[in-house]
């Protein structure tokens, strides 16, 4: 299906957040969805409802409302979510960069959020394509969760910020692995086929150059076909995360391996 007739705006009456509520209810469940009152305040004090249409239909929506720390006021960009039927038209890039437009009208330079730092299609799209960047890791952050995504699995989450006004970290137009001693996880092919993390690096201390953090390209399927392997590269990439992040490093950019479909790679450096 084309996505030329799609059409994104900002939501504000009362039926509109309705038809999202609804929306939301599809994609995930009705003990899930967000209270039409809660969204409509939310609107009413600096938040932002953005609805993707489809020939009139909605199919997607973006929800955000404001934070602070500190004196810091900012955007929390909260649930983005895609009707089943529609996922392979690339609305979620279309759906923050229009978020990004209603963002900078309303005064915010920074949008925050979180992910899951193993959903790798995520991760690109975040770092990659929008030139967001993270430095927080949060363990479990939403306690255990039961929907088909996150059930059995430690809620671990990225929380990223996203400067709007600001030009996107320089990275290099390429990243060369091939003989790297910056892999912060050394992993091994074991009798089934599956890549094993059997060694972390936590030494490397230098502030030159980057370092590369290697993650399962399709944890979801990893999940299924071996919960115990998808728990060992969660903890494992928790502790590498974790550790560099604490000691001033900040994930940059994620890319997809040329030379191997079984990895994508999460480049890190110091700001």
């Amino acid at each position: 299906m084309s996505n030329k007739n799609i059409v994104i705006r900002a939501l504000e009456s009362v039926e509109d957040l309705e038809n999202v509520r609804r929306l939301e209810s599809t994609i995930w469940s009705e003990y899930e969805s967000t209270p039409t009152h809660q969204t409509l305040t939310a609107i009413k004090n600096g938040g932002i409802i953005l609805g993707v249409f489809l020939e009139n239909e909605l199919i997607g929506f973006q929800y955000s409302f404001p934070g602070f720390k500190g004196e810091k006021i900012y955007l929390c960009s909260h649930i983005l979510g895609i009707h089943p039927q529609h996922r392979k038209l690339g609305i979620g890039e279309k759906l923050k960069l229009a978020q990004k437009e209603e963002s900078l009208k309303k005064g915010y330079d920074l949008v925050t959020w979180t992910y899951d730092p193993l959903e790798t299609v995520n991760g690109y799209l975040n770092l990659h394509k929008l030139g967001a960047r993270c430095s927080t890791y949060v363990e479990n952050c939403y306690g255990e969760m039961e929907d088909d995504l996150n059930q059995g699995m430690p809620s671990d989450r990225f929380t990223v910020e996203w400067w709007i006004k600001e030009d996107t970290v320089e990275r290099p137009s390429q990243y060369d692995l091939e003989g790297s001693d910056s892999l912060l996880i050394k992993a091994v092919r074991d009798s089934n086929g599956y890549f094993v993390p059997k060694e972390t690096d936590l030494k490397r201390d230098s502030a030159e150059g980057f370092h590369f953090v290697p993650v399962p390209s399709d944890f979801q399927t990893l999940k299924k076909n071996s919960s115990e392997l998808a728990l060992s590269w969660r903890m494992r990439t928790r502790e590498v995360f974790t550790h560099y992040f604490e000691n001033g490093w900040t994930a940059v950019d994620l890319f997809r391996s040329k030379s191997d479909s079984d990895f994508c790679y999460y480049v890190l450096k110091k700001l």
